[in-house]
């Protein structure tokens, strides 16, 4: 590849001292027509050059003007350019003006600074096109030698992101990928043209443009796009034996920046994409930007992602706690490296330690807290009941007596729709922690609530590292019943709306996120085999073990019969419960649990629980496989 011309920056002062004296001179010439009056100015013309070279240069130092790569110039670097000029021809006019009140000359004609301006533009301005002129010719050089080498590539979405896609594949040579044509609905793109490359059809054409333009590989780069969007060309794109990758949803995208080194292979969560609703930003900003923000079990899948999207808001502080060393540890890794000035706290501490847990709070004076630390492995739970008591309503418990004691103003406890008619533990656990955090804001006055929802893909205990599992191993991949359903969000687009939440929460509030259509676990199960470049049925096997008795084939998200209100926001909705335990009949039945959790009496707690919450069937639910879908 020949390399792209490129001048030293120090040789770019020479130059523009060069172009300073021609532009005086210039605009003198050209204001006069060399007559008798320019000679007759041109002591004037003479201080003029000196002024400009004095003033100019360090002008266009402060300016960044000789820390650019010229060869990359975007309108960004011509707007620098512009705003220098006049920022320094500012300086030289009133300087001028000083010197001819000094009477260090005898005039000068004031239209020579208007001139000179404009002059000073275009040399300045000409000579850095020029290099970025030559270096898209080197580009073009390079890629015409490589054009026999790359791979057709189709890029699906002639927006932003597109655009720049296909920008990154023409300097990047290396990617060996060579973009020749755009996909998009929008007919006023059809047939025009981004950085060369037309728009060629609709989605709907994919199919008889890849066989048309001999397309050797697909990229989808359409960030807001549907899962039905990306399931149909995905499957297009199997049919036609062409490989393909996409460009991570709205969701996945905030914080970062959208760059072709994000590109990567579709997955499951795609094909589970919804439309973005639109957003109230300004809430979350109102909520987090400038606040000391603390994320109770940060280690977690959710409580990671809650701090890569809080840290975009800029808080004054941000506290991961958690119990696990190395997890807390990779968070803070990966946070600092996405925002490297943000003041970050990693806490290791135990939420089931009050005293721990209420010296961290007085030490860092938390103004939110977001309550993510929890066991929630529903067959594993089962197994561990004592254990599970402990952990999420002891360290609920712990973390509501924190926030009083030291007057957060602001906790969002992350729930599950298994605290819906519990049918197991860990749903019977989280429901406990919503009735304890909605009592203490009722109590206090406080913005405590809850936010509810469903399964989250590829978060740790879920169905889908399973099925992968499954696969990898050559299968069977198991399901329950042919008909089993579940809610299912990407942990981007959860972790976002409960911030959205978290922004409207006044106080008591229950907020239950839209989870869209329910999934056949079916269906999901047959997208990861294909995903894996497998047929299901035939390369790998799907066996149906059969639903248990007590076990849901769907999920509610809340009690029938309870009213809930839409909210700001189109996929958050609030409902008020009125069969939640308040006041001191909650605190003697959290007091009797935790008393029978530290005596490891299993039944019992199942007993008191069944007795005391709304709809609870453990005592009747038989308990799930260790590898079941729950």
């Amino acid at each position: 590849m020949k390399a792209k011309p490129n001048i030293r920056n120090r040789y770019f002062v020479l130059i523009d001292i060069l172009l300073t004296i021609i532009s005086v001179l210039g605009a003198y010439a050209l204001r006069l027509e060399l007559g008798a009056l320019f000679y007759f100015y041109l002591p004037s013309a003479y201080w003029m050059i000196g002024v400009a070279i004095l003033v100019k240069i360090p002008i266009y130092y402060l300016f960044g003007m000789y820390r650019r790569l010229w060869g990359y110039a975007s309108t960004k670097e011509l707007k620098l350019i512009v705003i220098s000029v006049t920022s320094s021809s500012v300086v030289v006019s009133l300087s001028m003006i000083l010197l001819l009140t000094a009477k260090a000359f005898i005039g000068f004609p004031r239209m020579v600074l208007v001139i000179d301006w404009l002059l000073s533009i275009i040399l300045i301005g000409g000579i850095r096109l020029i290099m970025r002129v030559l270096a898209d010719s080197a580009s073009s050089s390079a890629a015409a030698e490589k054009t026999g080498q790359a791979k057709r590539t189709l890029i699906i979405g002639a927006g932003d992101a597109g655009a720049l896609v296909v920008r990154e594949l023409q300097k990047n040579l290396e990617l060996n990928l060579r973009p020749v044509g755009f996909l998009d609905d929008n007919p006023a793109k059809l047939r025009q043209q981004i950085h060369g490359v037309p728009v060629v059809g609709t989605l709907s054409d994919i199919g008889n443009v890849i066989e048309h333009k001999k397309i050797d590989e697909v990229i989808i780069a359409i960030p807001s796009s549907s899962g039905k969007v990306i399931r149909m060309i995905a499957d297009v794109c199997r049919l036609k034996g062409i490989p393909f990758r996409t460009m991570p949803g709205i969701y996945e995208l905030l914080g970062g920046k959208v760059s072709i080194s994000r590109l990567r292979e579709v997955d499951i969560t795609d094909l589970l994409r919804r439309q973005p609703a639109h957003m109230k930003e300004e809430l979350i900003g109102e909520t987090l930007t400038g606040k000391r923000v603390m994320v109770t079990g940060a280690g977690g899948s959710i409580g990671r992602e809650l701090c890569r999207q809080i840290g975009r808001w800029n808080p004054s502080q941000l506290i991961l706690l958690g119990h696990g060393e190395n997890s807390i540890f990779e968070s803070l890794l990966e946070i600092q490296e996405s925002f490297k000035s943000l003041s970050i706290t990693p806490v290791i501490a135990d939420v089931r330690d009050y005293d721990r847990i209420l010296n961290v709070f007085k030490k860092y004076q938390p103004e939110v807290v977001f309550h993510a630390a929890a066991h929630k492995h529903v067959p594993l739970m089962e197994m561990n009941i004592d254990e599970a008591v402990d952990n999420n309503v002891r360290g609920t418990r712990n973390v509501v007596r924190s926030c009083e004691k030291c007057g957060v103003k602001r906790l969002v406890m992350i729930s599950t729709d298994k605290a819906i008619r519990p049918a197991n533990i860990m749903g019977a656990t989280k429901r406990l922690s919503e009735m304890m955090v909605l009592d203490a804001a009722h109590r206090t006055g406080n913005s405590y609530c809850v936010v509810r929802f469903g399964n989250v893909l590829g978060s740790r205990g879920s169905v889908v590292p399973l099925f992968k599992h499954q696969i990898a191993n050559g299968g069977p991949v198991t399901v329950t019943h042919p008909d089993m359903k579940r809610y299912f969000m990407t942990i981007p687009e959860a972790v976002y709306l409960v911030l959205q939440a978290a922004g409207m929460g006044k106080g008591g509030e229950t907020f239950v996120l839209n989870m869209g259509q329910q999934v056949r676990i079916l269906d999901l199960a047959e997208d990861l085999i294909r995903l894996s470049g497998l047929e299901p049925g035939k390369d790998i096997e799907i066996v149906f073990t059969g639903i248990r008795p007590g076990e849901k084939l769907s999920e509610d998200l809340w009690e029938e019969g309870n009213q809930f209100q839409p909210t700001l926001h189109p996929d958050i909705y609030q409902f008020d419960d009125p069969s939640n335990l308040k006041g001191k009949q909650l605190q003697e039945i959290i007091s009797k649990l935790l008393d029978l959790a530290e005596q490891g009496k299993s039944d019992e707690i199942i007993q008191l629980i069944d007795e005391t919450i709304p709809g609870s069937s453990l005592g009747t639910t038989p308990a799930p496989e260790l590898l079941s879908i729950e």
